[in-house]
């Protein structure tokens, strides 16, 4: 009963109700794409662009602009624009171009932050920026605002154009010969991916974006084998992930991001041992 009634008592403070709703939007709308990352082998383009994420929101702090989140997600899909675009006439292909992409957008962060912020406490900024520890439990109406309309034109987009999503992420080659245009799809995707990045920045940090992405799908896929079916699964763990990470790192006095990733770890070795056993 103690534990409902502080509970009950944090609900009742606007900011951690607003955590909760932000953390399962994003949750949601990263399993959404993460099943199809993670098939198509793009697991870590999330990664490099939740690096440039932290590039741009280093620039927004500096430069005081309010309502970076426009700022950091403009930035964020140009990136995945420029990724995918450049990828396809570039001798430096998949994995180098996105390690340098990556590195290079978290050094030119890290650095514009010391050079010219002018907050007192950069540490405690950068680890902030970086693990999602705090951020999710200062976010504005605006930032609330933005993430719902977000997570409805991610869940919209995936739902419209899911068919087309299921045949680029099977078989890129048959979608190409069928007249479909598969690399629109693809630059879809990735701008999807970069608007789920700039959700998910609040939540659990830019380091650790990839497995908010990454976990829940591979969860569903050891136990189911069906493309719906995994994806629905994936939700249904990363909507729990998140909102018991939330839940438990607000009694435990633990980091956000850190918790939910734990809680999803956990999920993850739990769904690997019912498949296994079922083989």
């Amino acid at each position: 009963m103690d534990i409902f009634a502080k509970l009950g008592m944090y609900f009742s403070y606007p900011f951690v109700r607003n955590a909760l709703l932000v953390g399962v939007l994003t949750a949601f709308c990263s399993s959404l794409l993460g099943v199809t990352l993670v098939l198509k082998r793009y697991s870590f383009i999330g990664d490099g662009l939740s690096h440039v994420a932290f590039g741009a929101m280093a620039i927004a702090s500096v430069v005081h602009f309010t309502g970076d989140t426009l700022l950091v997600l403009g930035i964020t899909v140009a990136a995945a624009i420029l990724l995918l675009r450049t990828g396809q006439n570039t001798k430096i292909n998949g994995d180098a171009r996105i390690a340098m992409v990556s590195v290079g957008s978290m050094a030119a962060g890290y650095l514009i932050m010391n050079v010219f912020s002018v907050s007192s406490n950069i540490s405690g900024d950068v680890c902030s920026t970086l693990f999602g520890s705090t951020s999710i439990l200062t976010l504005s109406s605006f930032d609330v605002w933005v993430c719902i309309f977000l997570s409805i034109l991610v869940t919209l987009i995936f739902l419209f154009f899911y068919h087309k999503i299921f045949a680029v992420t099977f078989d890129e080659t048959f979608t190409k010969a069928t007249g479909i245009r598969a690399e629109a799809y693809n630059l879809l995707i990735a701008v999807t991916t970069a608007m789920v990045i700039v959700l998910a920045m609040n939540l659990v940090g830019s380091l650790l974006i990839s497995a908010l992405i990454i976990f829940p799908a591979l969860s569903a896929m050891r136990v189911f084998k069906s493309f719906r079916s995994v994806i629905l699964c994936s939700a249904a763990i990363s909507v729990f992930g998140a909102a018991f990470g939330i839940i438990f790192s607000i009694l435990a006095s633990t980091p956000v991001g850190a918790t939910i990733v734990m809680v999803d770890i956990g999920v993850f070795f739990l769904f690997w041992l019912i498949g296994h056993g079922g083989r």
